[in-house]
């Protein structure tokens, strides 16, 4: 144990996490629009907004948090805005997204469950106001560039319908950088590159990051600065594969580690894209009205270069190292800059508190989970969040170790959830693997490194931290403190009565690129929708009867096995 301890204190020191505000020059090229240092009028208009969100881009995978990966661009923007140091996402991709389109809970949409898969039956619930088209209703012009990652079967589902006036970008998980091909299983490929709701062929051939880049400076030098624009940039960096132009990964020659050399190049090119936007706002004229929000969606995958250290965990667990985020605001409308905010926020809390700066109106009515949180971040008051629900999902591999009982008989421990409540952080079932995993600088990593502390034999099913006190999670204080674990484990179920069902359909066969041209697209029509539905009503009234046979129905059942077996694994 005090080899442990040893081991991390040394490794904090030497990593150099602890915070500091670079005093450089600044490296955001400056054009016409350059923002004053003195503070700004109320704007005539609202704010144009521009939200960008990273993917798979770890806690420790920045400048201004000690990182050895260069981020010049975002380490300005953060020391010159407000540096989100207390931001709670979620620990896999569908869910941070669609939290932050509909400000609700995953257990509101139905989408608490792992992802949403290429040949799933499902996409963000049609029946939710998104926050674009609550900016839409605002005057705002809308625009969406990068992943969509919330599903795609009917034209229904995709961004043009759901409030974004234009889209480029893919509509699955993971793309090739260069060629957009992504792979949903051995034979299952399709192109993916998508403008409006067309296949967009012809742009194949382009590095993702600069491409999606090149765009946004296309539509801020053909919108007036006078509408109010809503920029929704969603990077497919820093997600696997491992894709860099070379001149980045020269850089880091190096670096002995190879996934952490590539991953470093592909961070460092996001960074310049972030500058070439910012840029972009500064000659259109949109800067000095502009809100610039940055997010990373989960914690950093550490087996392919990221690194959430000294976080516990990583992407997709829910430790601390797969939720907490990387963010801050950039503006020159805001009030208190050139500070580290420590009010509780979540990714929930984007949709009220944009629509708040926008002059919409996001009431309790509209059944969302989040907060305005703009005047804890502009001006520094007390954030009015003060519980997060990190997620509550039944069909997750139960504990082995969890029960009825050791949940005081009103919560099923075996069952996975995880919630923050004040200073408090509850986690039952299985969180995910619960590792301190330092920066992959070694070339032989994982190797032995990896083995100094590793929890993976942990043998229990709750896990209480006090996260003000214990940010890295090392001390679990359930069995001293029962009446917090019962108190949290109470509010667990007060959410869970609120749950609506889990809609996780079987993948459909008919989904496979070979049916739509070679691309991934839209296959299912509003009759064969409501096919889907009435024959999920029928399987659920007679699961007495014998079933009808038929080649469909075996390579559903083939699929829906197949995808349990592997879905740990593949996320």
């Amino acid at each position: 144990m005090h080899a442990l301890t040893g081991f991390s204190l040394v490794s904090l020191l030497s990593f150099g996490y602890l915070s500091w505000d670079w005093a450089k020059p600044s490296l955001v090229a400056d054009g016409p629009g350059e923002a004053s240092e003195q503070p700004s009028a109320a704007p005539p208009q609202p704010p144009h907004i521009i939200f960008i969100l990273t993917d798979d881009q770890g806690y420790h995978d920045v400048g201004y948090h000690g990182s050895d990966i260069e981020t010049p661009t975002l380490d300005r923007l953060a020391a010159e805005g407000v540096k989100l140091e207390n931001y709670y996402i979620q620990p896999i991709c569908t869910p941070s997204r669609s939290q932050l389109l509909t400000g609700r809970y995953q257990i509101h949409t139905g989408l608490q469950h792992s992802i949403i898969r290429p040949r799933q039956p499902n996409c963000l619930p049609l029946d939710q106001v998104t926050l674009p088209q609550k900016l839409q209703e605002a005057g705002y012009s809308t625009h969406m560039v990068g992943k969509w990652h919330l599903g795609f079967y009917r034209k229904e589902c995709l961004p043009t319908r759901r409030g974004f006036d234009t889209f480029l970008g893919s509509l699955t998980g993971n793309v090739d950088y260069y060629t957009y091909d992504n792979c949903d299983g051995p034979g299952v490929c399709g192109f993916d590159l998508h403008e409006g709701e067309s296949v967009a062929w012809g742009l194949s051939g382009q590095y993702s990051t600069m491409l999606y880049a090149q765009r946004v400076s296309h539509i801020l030098a053909n919108h007036s600065p006078r509408q109010p624009l809503f920029l929704y940039v969603a990077f497919q960096a820093v997600h696997t594969p491992l894709q860099s132009p070379r001149e980045y990964l020269y850089r880091y020659r190096t670096m002995g580690n190879v996934a952490r050399r590539k991953y470093a190049a592909m961070v460092t090119c996001m960074d310049e894209a972030v500058r070439n936007i910012t840029w972009a706002l500064k000659r259109y004229g949109f800067y000095n009205n502009s809100v610039i929000i940055f997010s990373s969606d989960n914690g950093g995958q550490t087996f392919s270069g990221g690194s959430n250290w000294p976080l516990r965990g990583r992407k997709g667990t829910y430790w601390e190292g797969g939720v907490r985020g990387l963010g801050f605001v950039h503006s020159p409308l805001l009030k208190r800059k050139r500070r580290t905010s420590r009010a509780l926020v979540h990714i929930t809390d984007w949709y009220p508190t944009l629509v708040g700066l926008a002059g919409g109106t996001a009431s309790a009515a509209d059944g969302l989970d989040g907060y305005d949180v703009w005047p804890a971040i502009s001006e520094g008051r007390a954030s009015p969040r003060t519980e997060i629900l990190h997620n509550i999902d039944p069909l997750y591999n139960h504990a082995r170790h969890g029960s009825l009982e050791g949940g005081f008989g009103i919560w099923n421990t075996a069952v996975q959830a995880a919630i923050r409540v004040g200073e408090w952080k509850l986690l039952t079932g299985d969180p995910g693997y619960g590792d301190w995993i330092p920066p992959q600088t070694l070339a032989a990593f994982p190797g032995s490194w990896w083995n100094l502390e590793r929890m993976a034999s942990a043998r229990q099913a709750v896990w209480l931290f006090n996260i003000s006190a214990d940010p890295y999670e090392r001390e679990d204080l359930a069995g001293q403190r029962p009446d917090v674990v019962r108190a949290l484990l109470a509010r667990l179920v007060d959410y869970n009565r609120t749950a609506i069902p889990v809609r996780y359909p079987a993948e459909n066969p008919r989904a496979h690129p070979d049916f739509n041209g070679g691309a991934w697209g839209p296959w299912a029509s509003d009759e064969e929708e409501e096919e889907e539905e009435e024959e999920a009503r029928s399987r659920s009234f007679s699961r007495g009867r014998r079933k009808k046979k038929c080649k469909i129905c075996k390579l559903r059942s083939f699929f829906r096995k197949l995808n349990t077996r592997l879905m740990s694994h593949r996320i």
